[in-house]
C-alpha cells in the first residue's frame, strides 16, 4: 500500500517529466531558420515571440515530451493512473503546455523590449510549469495537484532548472548561465 508521502512525489514526478523533457528538447533541438512567429512584428515594433522561439523547437519539444511520458506511462501504468487515467494523452498537454508557457513569456518579454536571454526571475524559470498545468487541468485525477504539490513543483523547478541552465552554459548549449 503506497501512503500519502510516497504518492505526494510519484504524482510531482510524472507531471514533471513530460514538462522538463518538452522544455529541453526545444532548447537541445531547436534552432532552424523557420522562427514561430514567422519574423512578424508586433504593433510595437518587437518580434512576437523573437528569434530564439522556432517550429522546430516547439516540434521537437512537443515529441520529446510526449514520447517520455508514453515511455513512462508504457513502463508504470499503475503510477500512471495515479496522475490521469489518461496519462498519454495527458503528457501531450503538458507537453504542449510547457512550450506555449515559455512561448507566452517570451511574448511579454518582447512587450518589455527585453533582450534575448534577458532574465526574469520566477517568469523564466516558472514560465513552462504553469503552461503545462494549466493545459493539463482537463485530465488531472480530481485531487491534484493539491496546494502543497504546486508549490513543490514550484521549488523543485526553480533549483533545478538554474542548475540545468547553468550546465547548459558550461556545455556551451545555451549562451547564459540563467
Amino acid at each position: 500500500m503506497m501512503d500519502f508521502f510516497q504518492l505526494f512525489w510519484i504524482q510531482i514526478i510524472l507531471v514533471l517529466i513530460p514538462m522538463y523533457v518538452a522544455n529541453s528538447s526545444a532548447m537541445i533541438f531547436g534552432g532552424g531558420k523557420t522562427q514561430l512567429d514567422f519574423g512578424i512584428k508586433w504593433r510595437d515594433g518587437q518580434p512576437l515571440f523573437g528569434k530564439g522561439k522556432t517550429w522546430r523547437g516547439v516540434l521537437s519539444g512537443i515529441a520529446c515530451g510526449t514520447l517520455a511520458g508514453a515511455i513512462v506511462g508504457f513502463a508504470f501504468p499503475g503510477y500512471a493512473a495515479l496522475v490521469s487515467p489518461s496519462y498519454g494523452l495527458l503528457s501531450l498537454l503538458l507537453s504542449m503546455g510547457a512550450i506555449t508557457g515559455d512561448a507566452v513569456a517570451g511574448f511579454f518579454k518582447r512587450r518589455n523590449k527585453l533582450p534575448p536571454g534577458e532574465p526574469v526571475l520566477f517568469l523564466d524559470q516558472l514560465d513552462f510549469v504553469i503552461g503545462g498545468m494549466v493545459f493539463g487541468i482537463p485530465l488531472f485525477v480530481a485531487n491534484f495537484p493539491s496546494f502543497y504539490q504546486l508549490i513543490a513543483l514550484a521549488l523543485i523547478t526553480l533549483l533545478v532548472h538554474r542548475s540545468a541552465n547553468f550546465l547548459a552554459f558550461k556545455l556551451h548549449l545555451k549562451r547564459v548561465p540563467w
